[in-house]
């Protein structure tokens, strides 16, 4: 059963010289991938928007046509169906690359350009004179089959029709709405999916077989999926291939967690997954919580956790680079049930 109870604790504080500047509310779900609550902060049943952190599921429903084999994707192109990427050449000249391989142009992906999540590739692009157009967007790799879309948000979920929202996004594309169990469990289905996978090899029945592919595309080649520098690369690569995670804006993030001894400890019989939403959508607060929440539910080592430091505890720096202030993780994630 879930609970709708928010903590005055489920906040991230920051202040500057003591005095409070900005209180960030979190929402978390922790399920397993039957989507039973394992662990909770604030509303874990709170409808949120997936954004971008909806692409595994949509890059499924492409997997699943003929047309992937047909035009001869890779597991790259794959991994850069499910990206926010930072528009890095590679990102470029890949995206291109899908384009022309199904017969299309850049006057068909429907979504405008915008600058480089990545500032450093911003200021290169100015100093260029470039001007980035459609193919430049972090979604340039994620637009096909809408309807299809549709039906496999709903199957993984484990929700009816009409209990799924959904809503244009700001790259122009459908997003779901739906609560964070929900999302978490989508997210936990695509790790179950790598551990089945493994375990049955062929004998595993075909969405399975496809979800893990792009489980396994993703930490390959996190680098599509964002970039130098950016959360969900570091993240995945720190992890080594037990788990996948991906950002949406406006503070949205999933996590699948393939099944251990600490997925088990959790109260799981296999994989886990966690979503997650801050209400005023601070990305720098979000991979801080993210980051939070896997050293509350020891994911991982000391060692692997320790790569996300830079995320986990961001500095508050004035244009001088003095520390000013700082951010506080007093949440605290609670069991459930």
């Amino acid at each position: 059963m879930m609970t709708k109870t928010t903590y005055l604790s489920d906040f991230v504080i920051t202040d500057r010289g003591g005095v409070v500047e900005n209180r960030h509310a979190v929402h978390a779900a922790v399920v397993d991938a039957d989507g039973k609550l394992l662990y909770a902060v604030g509303d874990p049943s709170r409808i949120t928007l997936a954004r971008s952190a909806a692409k595994p599921a949509q890059a499924l429903a492409v997997l699943e046509t003929p047309g992937f084999g047909r035009f001869g994707f890779d597991d790259a192109d794959l991994a850069l169906m499910c990206a926010s990427h930072s528009s890095e050449e590679r990102h470029i000249e890949r995206a291109r690359s899908m384009l022309a391989r199904v017969g299309a142009t850049e006057s068909d992906l429907r979504c405008g350009g915008h600058p480089s999540i990545n500032p450093d590739i911003t200021r290169a692009w100015i100093k260029a004179d470039v001007e980035p157009t459609a193919v430049y967007n972090n979604c340039s790799a994620a637009r096909s089959r809408w309807v299809a879309v549709k039906k496999v948000v709903e199957g993984l979920s484990g929700l009816d029709e009409a209990e799924v929202r959904w809503a244009i996004d700001g790259c122009n594309l459908t997003a779901p709405g739906l609560p964070l169990s929900s999302m978490g469990r989508i997210f936990a289905a695509f790790a179950r999916a790598a551990d089945e996978a493994q375990r049955e090899e062929s004998s595993a029945p075909e969405r399975t077989r496809h979800m893990a592919r792009i489980f396994n595309a993703m930490f390959g080649h996190s680098e599509m999926v964002g970039g130098e520098g950016r959360f969900c690369t570091l993240l995945m690569e720190a992890y080594g291939g037990t788990l996948m995670g991906k950002v949406g804006a406006d503070g949205f993030y999933g996590v699948g967690i393939r099944a251990s001894e600490d997925t088990e400890r959790l109260g799981s019989e296999g994989a886990v997954g966690i979503a997650v939403k801050i209400e005023d959508g601070s990305l720098e607060i979000l991979y801080a919580v993210v980051a939070e929440l896997l050293e509350q539910l020891q994911i991982g080592n000391s060692d692997t956790r320790s790569r996300l430091a830079s995320f986990h505890h961001p500095k508050r720096l004035n244009t001088a680079g003095v520390e000013t202030g700082r951010v506080s993780l007093d949440f605290k994630v609670r069991a459930v049930g």
